[in-house]
């Protein structure tokens, strides 16, 4: 705001030729401020000194600072190219053209980083400092737009062109009386925020050109560079006088208003209080609003609360902690935490239902529009709005939906709140390690929040939602941020979750509305007692004919409509979706069958937007491996019953059944076992059961037991880089190692599952249904099972069985009767017992 620029700083030579107006001060013996009040002679042509064609000028980069024409200014130069140019136009006598930086940081600015309008100046002098900087003196004459740098090096050179003026006329009293305006505010404005107010203000009272001092104010008060550098492209200087006197308004205002602030802030302060200097400052702005934030926020809350449906232990618990806030300083820490608490206790829904659609036909339509198949679960969603409709106040079921992936359980439960009429919120447990997550934290703590329970019956905002706790089976369990697999166990309790302690809320919240569905994968990994607490319902894997039924009712219309082909125009046929099922996935579920059939669509969109269609195509097999490549999976099939030692096994995996084949084979050494195919331990174990087994039982197939002694027994499970465990296949491995020691046939289209014991029990296993499927699909007809696991054949569906004969056995000895034939193999091994030679001393 205020240069020290001293008469004697201006060259000789440079004196003669402008008039300075040298603004004194009667308590200085030299002049501190100097203005060019004249340029040659005449106000029209005071700013036109550039070659009207334009000029190639040197460019400066200046930082924080605009240069107006007529203003002399000090810049101190910093950069080594800065200080050549200014060395070279002060020898050579020209006049270069100053533009101000759009960012300040930048080091190294090209035309891009300033602004294209500038000032054309003259050195008047240049100077040692004795901080030993250079400081230059600057003379603005003209306003010039840089339209195309000429070269970078050493410095920035640049065609530039000349901006005029727009002057007011001499009798324009307008220009006049915004001038005079200008003055005062500046003046004003001065004597509010610039130290040295004397020499300022002195400044501004002895300019008397109108011209001058529109620009000496908006050069040298602090105000935004990017409103200085808009006022230097106005080229009429009334219009330039009008901006400046919105900005010098704008600016006194709020200079007068943080005064006011300052002084009624500092009557208050203590010296405890020194700390929140800031924040009274904006209490007491927020008090000019219209009032204090804090009494607004506790008024609406009270008026909040009388809306509530809570009961009066809640209402007087709530009333309580609304009185502690307003004994709580709003700069207090403790003042966040709890207006937070009360704010999550008014959002959440107490005692609010939403009215349950009762329905039943309505319910069962639309668990049918949006699932095929899983006929058990829907059944048990018919029953549950079969009581709710004799008895209201009946406590919502805490189901498990558990299967493999992608068979449609999470989806499920947003049917079933529909069909329902209640509102869906879904969490996700995958990986929840932390039991804060289930309870909340305790709301003493800075940043304190409910646990999801709480947050999603905030977000449903009714208190009998559907409730989805996703991938149950995959909460982490005892961790040193607690246990939240047990912290589950107060949710999904029914005799508990009417009253479920939050840590955050610390006020009873009522759960028992709540239809709680989980889902998972695996109900082993999830502990006991809260398995204990859900009722099981299992969904298992689709069949074939499910698979394509659900792609032909929802996943082929989903996928048209998101890949945007028009309706009807596509069809992909029974054939062919079922090609992509047995040749391109290998799952339970169908989530991989929607992705194939949107890779099919979305090869249709690039034909339809690249070439265009007919108006109506329709895919067959023939087509698939055009659209999705060669074929992933082969289907598993029956091999045949042609070789010895050869047996069909059923096994379940993550992705729904499969079968496998055990291979056994014979060869001459000292009856040594061999195990091959990545086989786990209790699989290991199941076949050293089985080999002993027979060894014990050879006579019950005619087997000479010096066999076992005299060949080596290799036993193979094929594809060997899949890793296999577990004791279902004892059965399957028992009958192969009796196929290869007696050479017979085993049944054809046979398969069979069961584990074995050193008695020769076989024992139920599980995953039956997941194993009759997959037998299906590679086209066995027969299938031996433990005599315990008849009852899980009841509950399957009759769809799933037909076709097949179930054969149920308890002994080992049976299994061999039914399996193995009286037929021998062809070309089978010659089993024949060597004698051993004795040799006589």
């Amino acid at each position: 705001m205020r240069f020290n620029v001293p008469l004697h700083q201006f060259s000789e030579d440079y004196m003669n030729k402008h008039t300075i107006d040298i603004i004194t001060s009667s308590d200085e013996e030299e002049p501190s401020f100097a203005m060019i009040a004249d340029y040659e002679g005449s106000e029209e042509n005071m700013f036109n000194v550039i070659d009207p064609n334009g000029e190639t000028l040197p460019v400066l980069p200046v930082r924080n600072m605009v240069l107006f024409p007529g203003v002399v200014m000090p810049v101190t130069i910093g950069r080594s190219s800065s200080l050549k140019l200014v060395k070279d136009a002060y020898k050579k006598e020209i006049s270069i053209s100053v533009h101000c930086q759009k960012s300040p940081e930048t080091e190294n600015p090209t035309e891009t980083d300033l602004y294209d309008v500038g000032t054309a100046a003259r050195i008047v002098r240049i100077f040692e400092m004795p901080d030993m900087t250079t400081t230059v003196i600057l003379h603005g004459v003209q306003r010039v737009q840089m339209v195309e740098v000429v070269k970078r090096r050493p410095y920035m050179t640049a065609q530039v062109e000349p901006l005029r003026d727009v002057l007011p006329g001499k009798n324009n009293r307008e220009f006049r009386a915004i001038v005079d305006n200008c003055k005062e505010l500046a003046i004003k404005y001065t004597r509010l925020n610039i130290e040295s107010q004397q020499d300022t203000i002195f400044a501004l009272r002895n300019i008397n050109n109108p011209v001058f001092l529109v620009n000496f104010i908006c050069a040298n008060l602090p105000f935004d560079i990017k409103e200085k550098a808009q006022l230097l492209t106005e080229p009429s200087l009334q219009e330039r006088a009008t901006q400046l006197l919105s900005i010098l308004n704008r600016e006194v205002q709020l200079s007068e208003l943080k005064e006011d602030i300052q002084a009624r802030a500092k009557e208050e302060l203590s010296q405890q209080q020194r700390e929140y200097f800031l924040m009274q400052q904006m209490k007491n702005i927020q008090d000019e609003l219209g009032g204090s934030v804090q009494d607004q926020d506790i008024a609406e809350m009270r008026e909040a609360a009388k809306k509530k449906k809570w009961n009066a232990d809640v209402a007087e618990i709530f009333e309580k902690e609304v009185a502690k806030l307003e004994r709580t300083n709003a700069q207090s820490p403790d003042y966040n935490v709890q207006l937070n608490y009360l704010q999550t206790m008014l959002g959440l829904p107490w005692n609010e239902y939403t009215e349950d659609n009762l329905d039943m036909a309505h319910a069962q339509r639309t668990l049918d529009r949006d699932h095929y198949g899983i006929e058990k679960v829907k059944e048990r969603v018919i029953e549950h709005l079969a009581v709710l409709k004799l008895r209201r106040d009946m406590k919502s079921p805490i189901i498990c939906l558990y299967g493999p992936p992608g068979v449609g359980k999470t989806s499920l439960g947003k049917s079933i709140a529909d069909a329902l009429g209640r509102k869906y919120v879904r969490i996700s447990l995958g990986g929840v390690h932390d039991e804060a997550e289930i309870r909340g934290h305790r709301k003493t703590y800075i940043g304190a929040m409910p646990g999801r329970i709480i947050k999603g019956l905030a977000k449903a905002g009714s208190s009998n939602p559907v409730f989805i706790l996703d991938e149950i089976d995959k909460i982490s369990q005892m961790t040193h941020n607690g246990d939240p697999s047990s912290a589950l166990l107060e949710v999904l309790d029914p005799e508990q979750n009417s009253a479920f302690h939050d840590n955050f809320l610390d006020v009873d919240f009522d759960l028992s509305h709540v239809m709680f569905i989980a889902t998972a994968n695996n109900i082993q990994t999830i502990p006991a007692p809260l398995l204990d607490r859900m009722e099981l319902i299992e969904m298992s894997g689709y069949l074939t004919e499910e698979k394509v039924e659900i792609a032909r009712r929802h996943l082929v219309h989903k996928q048209m409509t998101e890949n945007g082909i028009p309706a009807r125009r596509v069809t992909i046929t029974k054939p062919a979706l079922e090609k992509i099922v047995e040749n391109y996935t290998r799952e339970s579920g169908v989530r991989e069958l929607d992705k194939k059939i949107g890779k099919i669509f979305r090869k249709m969109a690039l034909e339809m937007a690249s070439r265009g269609l007919p108006q109506h195509t329709s895919i067959g097999p023939k087509q698939i491996p055009e659209l999705l490549g060669v074929e992933e999976y082969t289907r598993d099939r029956y091999q045949g019953n042609g070789y010895a030692g050869v047996v069909t096994g059923l096994a379940w995996t993550a992705v729904g059944g499969e079968i496998l084949f055990i291979e056994t084979s014979l060869s001459h050494g000292k009856g040594q076992l061999t195990l091959t195919g990545n086989l786990g331990d209790v699989m290991k174990e199941s076949a050293t059961i089985a080999l002993e087994y027979l060894k014990a039982h050879a006579k019950l197939l005619d087997i000479d037991p010096r066999l076992f002694e005299q060949w080596n027994i290799h036993l193979h499970v094929p594809e060997g880089a899949i890793p296999k465990d577990g004791p279902s296949a004892g059965i399957t491995m028992a009958t192969a190692l009796a196929s290869a020691f007696t050479q017979r046939k085993v049944r054809a289209n046979l398969a069979m599952t069961g584990e074995i014991t050193l008695r020769g029990k076989v024992l139920p296993v599980g995953g039956i249904k997941e194993k009759i499927l997959a037998a299906k699909r590679a086209g066995i007809t027969d299938i031996i099972l433990s005599e315990e696991n008849r009852r899980h054949i009841s509950d399957i569906q009759p769809v799933y069985l037909s076709g097949l004969t179930f054969h149920y056995v308890n002994e080992v000895s049976e299994v061999w009767h039914l399996a193995l034939l009286n037929e021998k193999v062809a070309n089978p091994l010659d089993l024949t017992v060597k004698e051993e030679k004795k040799t006589e001393k």
